[in-house]
């Protein structure tokens, strides 16, 4: 099991990429944390989720 932001969630082998799509978020607008270090946009598609990772899917939001 993997940790997203404080939720267990079935995502072994799942890239970065994969994750954010099927969780319905906009690669454009978050941030990826995983076991505390930030994770560069251009490497969502290679990063593969394991077991035991602690992931933080950050997004960003306007206002004013």
């Amino acid at each position: 099991m993997v940790m997203i932001n404080g939720n267990s969630v079935d995502a072994d082998g799942m890239t970065i990429t994969e994750y954010l799509q099927q969780a319905q978020y906009d690669p454009r607008i978050v941030v990826v944390e995983r076991n505390e270090e930030i994770v560069p946009r251009d490497s969502y598609q290679e990063t593969k989720l394991a077991d035991g990772d602690v992931i933080e899917v950050v997004t960003f939001m306007g206002g004013g």
